[in-house]
C-alpha cells in the first residue's frame, strides 16, 4: 500500500532533520579540528621561542636592530628598544651589544631615552656597544649612537645631522583667496601658538626658537660627551649637515669602517649572532601566517552555526 501525503510529508521531514544533524556534526568536527590546529601553532612557536631563548648563554653578540623613524608609534620606539636591550644586556653570553642602526632620526624624546638607558645598562653590566651604521643614521638616530663605545660605518653611509627642526605650513595666504575666515578662541595669549591658520606671531617665534635652541645644546652635549676627544669640531659640526661615512670618520663622529660581521668577529670576537630585536607577538605571527581574513571567516562562521557550536 503506498504511503499516505502525511506518511510521505514526515519522511521527508525525517529526512531533512537527519541531514541537518549530519551537517551539524561534520561542522563541529571541522571547527574542533581547526581550534586543535591553532593551538598546536600557537604552542609551536611558543616552543620554538622558548628553545630559541634557551640557546642564547652560548658566546654571542648580541643584535638590536634600529630601523625606520624613532617615534613613540614605531618599531623603534624607546619602549620596544628598552626590552631588547635590557634582555640582551641580562643575557651572560652576550659578550656585547651591537645596534645595528639605518633610521633618520625621529622624537628627540624617544631617542634620548633609549640613550640614557644604554649608558645606565653599559655600566651596571660591563659590556661594551657598537653601533653599526648601514645607510642613514641621523639626527635623533645618531643622539642615540653617542652612547657606544665605537660607531662602525660604510664609506657611502650617511652620519650626522646634529640639528633640531619644527616643521608646518602656512595656510593664511590659500584662506585669503578662498574667502575664508579663521575664527580661533584660547584661555591664554599663547595657547594658539603656531596655529597654521593663523599670522605668525614674532613673539611666538622667538619662543619656538629658544626652545629649538636649548634642545639643540642638549643634543650637542651628549655627542660631545659620548665622542670626547675623538670629536674634530669645525664651525659647521653642529649645524644640521649631514656627512658621508669619511667624512664622518675624519670629523670623529665615528670611528672606523665596518659591518656586523666585521665587528662580531674582529671586535667582539664572538661571530655567533644572537639576534634581541623585538618582533611581532605570538598572535600577530599567526594573524599573519594564516591571514586575517581567514580568522574573521571563522568566527563569521562560528556565529551563524546555531546552537550545535554555543
Amino acid at each position: 500500500m503506498p504511503p499516505t501525503a502525511a506518511e510521505a510529508a514526515l519522511e521527508r521531514l525525517a529526512g531533512e532533520l537527519l541531514r541537518e544533524r549530519r551537517i551539524d556534526r561534520r561542522w563541529r568536527v571541522t571547527f574542533r579540528l581547526a581550534w586543535l590546529g591553532l593551538a598546536l601553532a600557537v604552542l609551536a612557536v611558543w616552543w620554538a621561542d622558548r628553545m630559541h631563548i634557551a640557546t642564547h648563554h652560548a658566546p654571542h653578540t648580541a643584535l638590536v636592530e634600529v630601523r625606520g623613524t624613532i617615534d613613540a608609534d614605531t618599531e623603534a620606539s624607546a619602549e620596544a628598544l628598552l626590552g631588547a636591550l635590557m634582555v640582551a644586556f641580562q643575557d651572560p653570553g652576550a659578550q656585547a651589544v651591537v645596534l645595528r642602526i639605518n633610521s633618520p632620526g625621529g622624537s628627540p624624546v624617544q631617542a634620548g631615552i633609549v640613550h640614557d638607558e644604554i649608558r645606565r645598562l653599559k655600566a651596571l653590566h660591563g659590556k661594551k656597544v657598537y653601533a653599526v651604521v648601514e645607510d642613514v643614521c641621523a639626527s635623533g638616530a645618531y643622539y642615540l649612537a653617542a652612547a657606544a663605545d665605537e660607531i662602525f660605518v660604510d664609506k657611502a653611509s650617511l652620519v650626522g645631522s646634529v640639528g633640531v627642526l619644527m616643521d608646518g605650513f602656512g595656510f593664511v595666504g590659500a584662506m585669503e583667496k578662498l574667502g575664508i575666515e579663521r575664527r580661533l578662541l584660547t584661555a591664554g595669549v599663547n595657547k594658539g601658538m603656531l596655529d597654521p591658520f593663523s599670522p605668525q606671531n614674532p613673539q611666538h617665534e622667538a619662543f619656538a626658537r629658544e626652545m629649538l635652541a636649548q634642545i639643540h645644546q642638549q643634543f650637542i652635549k651628549v655627542v660631545r660627551e659620548g665622542r670626547g676627544q675623538r670629536l674634530k669640531e669645525t664651525p659647521e659640526l653642529f649645524t644640521g649637515l649631514i656627512w658621508n661615512g669619511e667624512d664622518a670618520v675624519k670629523l670623529g663622529l665615528a670611528d672606523r669602517y665596518g659591518n656586523l660581521d666585521f665587528v662580531a668577529r674582529e671586535v667582539v670576537k664572538a661571530e655567533d649572532i644572537v639576534d634581541y630585536t623585538p618582533r611581532d607577538n605570538v598572535a600577530e605571527r599567526l594573524a599573519k601566517r594564516f591571514g586575517a581574513g581567514v580568522a574573521a571567516g571563522m568566527v563569521r562562521a562560528a556565529r551563524e552555526s546555531g546552537p550545535a557550536l554555543r
